[in-house]
């Protein structure tokens, strides 16, 4: 096994060698290499997959002896400074690297369907492995300026993937924000880092917190700069994770491939701050100040990121403010000191979000093809409904993700989040109070969108789009939105001009003039298969929401305690033993079920509040009053109906609005910088440069003026020579001393 464990290093480089075969591929054999770009899915998932099973070989060790394992060689080394690179195995890595690969996994199978249209689809999964190879470095690794490389590589990763389809303005944008705002974290990490290496003169885990305790004992080191440090580490996993106030890039995310959406949000990228925190709390711990602003920030993420999932029409907005306000339950739980809990969350919510993502991606994917691809349309929430009669796999698996995120028993989101929510009572009460409430808005926001996507009457009103012969397919590509070209796209009118037809890339498209739903046959290998559009995914991507659907069905369980001889015992606990938990020292005190039972009552009788009030708001009561729900049977007309109404209208445009978050950094900043720009350029173009042309100027003039002075007569010159004498006698003897 020490064997294993030396050799683990390789594990975040087994997925390198896809995104260079292709670069190779598609500079020496470009023609080939398109050709066969389907095969390149198969070793993307191969080399993840054999990530994964290495992976839980050596979890299963960290169970069975709870050991932790680092492996360091000499990179620099001399007089006065020594860089070690390495790689660390311990618990937190063990459950990430299950955690990215499994859902990675997943990700790619769905992707290879999801994407087999795209014309960028070989730089699509040569960007995704070389993303698995960064966050997999990241959590393997063993010092500080070591995670701080891969942690700039995921963010170029991040970079690429949400500007996927450059060309398109809002996407450029999007990649755009999401860098620059998390250039600003890694800015204050790299400063923390390397103030925190002044003060210690190491980056390693398992130097830095003996070397601190010495130094605090000793009164050896100045608090006021240590906790400066502290706080500019935090703010690299503030921005990575999307903590208040660097969030504003994440709903932007979206922008990004949907199988995209579902990597970043699940466990890679917005788990990488939660990783940091959850590495670096050994270090927090002895810290003044620090935990507190950290559960301080994380209360504040909560409910920032629920009440402005609130009104959102985009479907993966919606979703995304939803990972955000969950990222700020683990950043909570994190700064209480519930370690266990913090991480069980992230593993629950991981398969939960990804689940949910990659369902909304089927729907859209039947969207794109009936609106066309833009997600005005495509991903507005407003324009689905009555999804469940066209894609009824999908609607189940979206259905057990919303649950378990609402936090309904036996679910996996439940067990964790309750978790939480009863560690915040012993911390905090206030907290609690606002974590509970949010728990109900979550119950709300995510029954939302689960009503107006799949329940009632598809909006779409396909007039439009099967009426005009001249209507553009628009595909998704490398180019942005494409409109055919003659050699791809033939329009054909029926005799009985009852179906209209068009080819598009070798896909034959019926769709019928009565407005109805259009028709589409897809050539293969074997029968012709003809299907209506919204129809159900293909296997593939139901393969990938079916597994992710038993993982949050059934990851709870490594959380759940069994009694065994009065004590409590369950996966995650051994597997964590010994963990940093503040409030919960003791991971052998026997569990109280009666308690549990009592306080899971609450919390859940708060989401079954909020999926109730989404249910009176957003479906009707009876078809025989379609029009009304039981929102008009409770508020009469009136003023109190006005007061009501004024009440919604201010909540829906808060939420919105994001918050006028974006607005104010907009006018603030944006517009600040520009204006300080104009300002500086004014003074420079008016000031500085119109003092130097002013001398430029003064002296032309003079020389001007003195030309003519020079005639070529001697007696002018003796003259003006006597006239200076003259003035200079003068000045001297009127001011003379």
């Amino acid at each position: 096994m020490e064997y294993t464990y030396q050799y683990s290093w390789i594990l975040p480089f087994l997925p390198l060698p896809v995104p260079m075969l292709i670069g190779m591929g598609l500079l020496l054999f470009p023609t080939a290499t398109k050709n066969l770009r389907r095969i390149w899915a198969f070793p993307s998932i191969f080399l993840l997959s054999l990530v994964m099973i290495l992976s839980i070989y050596l979890s299963i060790h960290q169970i069975n002896r709870s050991s932790i394992y680092q492996y360091v060689w000499a990179w620099t080394i001399n007089n006065d400074f020594s860089l070690e690179f390495g790689h660390l195995i311990d618990p937190l890595t063990s459950i990430m690297l299950i955690l990215i690969t499994t859902v990675g996994i997943m990700v790619l199978f769905y992707s290879d369907n999801y994407m087999s249209h795209d014309q960028g689809y070989l730089r699509f999964f040569a960007y995704m492995s070389f993303f698995n190879t960064s966050m997999l470095g990241l959590v393997t690794s063993s010092n500080l300026i070591q995670i701080y490389i891969f942690w700039e590589l995921v963010g170029m990763c991040s970079y690429l993937l949400i500007g996927f389809w450059f060309t398109r303005p809002i996407a450029a944008t999007a990649c755009q924000k999401a860098f620059v705002t998390n250039r600003v974290g890694d800015f204050g990490l790299l400063l923390g880092i390397l103030g925190l290496y002044w003060i210690t003169g190491s980056f390693e885990f398992r130097d830095l917190v003996e070397i601190l305790n010495n130094l605090i004992y000793n009164n050896e080191v100045n608090l006021l700069v240590l906790t400066l440090c502290s706080f500019l580490l935090f703010a690299g996993a503030v921005a990575k994770s999307a903590q208040f106030p660097l969030h504003v890039w994440l709903p932007d995310a979206m922008e990004g491939p949907t199988p995209i959406s579902a990597l970043i949000h699940a466990a890679t990228m917005v788990a990488a701050g939660i990783f940091l925190v959850a590495r670096l709390l050994p270090l927090f711990l002895i810290i003044p100040y620090i935990m507190n602003f950290i559960s301080l920030i994380g209360i504040i993420t909560v409910l920032l990121g629920a009440t402005l999932a609130l009104a959102q029409k985009d479907i993966k907005r919606g979703l995304a403010y939803s990972t955000m306000s969950q990222l700020g339950y683990m950043m909570l739980a994190l700064g209480m000191g519930s370690y266990r809990a913090a991480l069980f969350h992230l593993i629950t919510h991981a398969y939960s979000k990804a689940l949910l993502f990659l369902g909304s991606g089927s729907v859209i994917h039947s969207m794109e093809v009936i609106v066309g691809y833009s997600p005005d349309k495509s991903q507005n929430m407003v324009l689905m409904g009555g999804f469940k009669k066209y894609v009824p796999l999908t609607k189940i698996a979206f259905l057990v993700g919303t649950l378990s995120l609402c936090g309904v028993p036996p679910l996996a989101c439940f067990w964790s989040k309750d978790e939480i929510l009863n560690d915040s009572w012993l911390y905090s009460p206030s907290f609690a109070i606002i974590a509970c409430c949010t728990a109900g808005f979550t119950a709300f926001y995510m029954f939302r969108i689960y009503l107006l996507t799949f329940e009632g009457h598809l909006n779409v009103n396909f007039q439009n789009y099967s009426g005009q012969k001249n209507s553009s397919f628009y595909s998704i590509s490398l180019w942005g939105k494409e409109v055919l070209k003659k050699k791809n796209f033939r329009l054909l009118t029926m005799n009985n001009n009852e179906r209209t037809s068009f080819f598009w890339n070798k896909t034959y498209y019926e769709i019928d003039s009565n407005g109805k739903r259009p028709f589409i046959t897809i050539p293969h290998f074997g029968p012709q298969k003809t299907f209506s559009y919204p129809h159900e995914s293909d296997d593939t991507m139901l393969f990938s929401m079916f597994v992710l659907g038993l993982f949050t069905l059934l990851i709870g369980v490594v959380g759940i305690p069994f009694n065994q001889e009065g004590a409590a015992l369950d996966i995650l606990s051994k597997l964590l033993t010994p963990s940093i938990n503040l409030l919960h020292p003791d991971s052998n005190d026997s569990f109280d079920w009666y308690e549990f039972v009592t306080n899971a009552s609450f919390s859940v009788s708060i989401a079954f509040l909020g999926i109730f009030i989404a249910s009176v708001l957003y479906k009707p009561l009876y078809s025989s009053l379609k029009h009304w729900n039981l929102l008009n049977l409770f508020v009469k007309r009136g003023p109190n109906r006005i007061l009501w109404d004024k009440i919604i209208y201010v909540i829906y445009d808060w939420s919105y609005n994001r918050g006028y978050i974006d607005a104010f950094y907009t006018i603030s900043l944006i517009q600040g910088i520009r204006g300080l720009a104009e300002l500086t350029h004014f003074f420079d173009r008016r000031i500085i440069d119109g003092i130097i042309n002013g001398f430029g100027i003064t002296g032309f003039f003079f020389g001007e003026g003195t030309k003519y002075v020079g005639v070529g007569r001697i007696s002018s010159y003796l003259l003006l020579y006597f006239v200076f004498v003259l003035i200079f006698v003068l000045i001297f003897y009127f001011f003379k001393p």
